[in-house]
């Protein structure tokens, strides 16, 4: 299973950003752990942050300056909000850019860690750290579906709950194109799914 998630994220080419204005770099880490049932690892990101505060999230932010590319940045990001040492991570490849409702361009990167890691939630940005295994998102059990508009194209974009967390918007799309590569789900982000839509 891992093997064939290796082989096809290094091989996918992500889809191509086109825009008439430079957006702000920032740069997520989708860690995925190394077992025979991977398992992908989230945040839940402090209440009191002023942007996505209270929500659900992969560790990630915005590109520094010196940061020499968007990799840095997202393993960077995830040493800082979770303890994540760099070093444990095999970056396999980028999956496509986003841009958030805040103006970033955000570049997700898939890596591997290690089965077991101690995490360190940086209490001023991190609530929680917690994992998922990826073979839940497969069959797209979706709670219910926002309907976004954006650039004269509506995005069907799935919420899915997991215990006590909520999983939504820029983090489904991205795990949906991960799940869609790893498993050829098939699930569709520009058609409304079978079952009720609410915007």
């Amino acid at each position: 299973m891992l093997d064939e998630l290796l082989r096809r994220v290094s091989n996918h080419t992500p889809r191509t950003f086109e825009t008439d204005r430079r957006f702000p770099e920032a740069a997520v880490l989708l860690p995925i752990t190394r077992s025979d049932e991977p398992e992908l690892v989230l945040t839940l990101r402090a209440s009191g942050l002023s942007t996505h505060g209270g929500e659900v999230a992969f560790p990630g932010g915005r590109r520094d300056p010196e940061d020499p590319d968007l990799v840095f940045t997202a393993l960077r990001e995830a040493e800082e909000e979770i303890g994540l040492p760099p070093g444990l991570v095999e970056i396999v490849g980028p999956l496509s850019p986003l841009v958030s409702k805040h103006g970033l361009k955000v570049t997700p990167f898939v890596g591997i860690i290690p089965d077991y890691v101690e995490y360190r939630a940086n209490d001023a940005e991190i609530a929680a750290v917690f994992s998922v295994p990826l073979e839940f998102f497969r069959q797209d059990p979706r709670e219910h579906t926002h309907r976004i508009d954006y650039q004269g194209q509506s995005w069907y974009v799935p919420s899915y709950r997991f215990g006590e967390y909520k999983i939504w918007g820029l983090s489904a799309i991205m795990i949906v194109e991960l799940v869609n590569l790893v498993y050829d789900a098939r699930i569709s982000l520009h058609r409304p799914p079978q079952h009720h839509t609410s915007s």
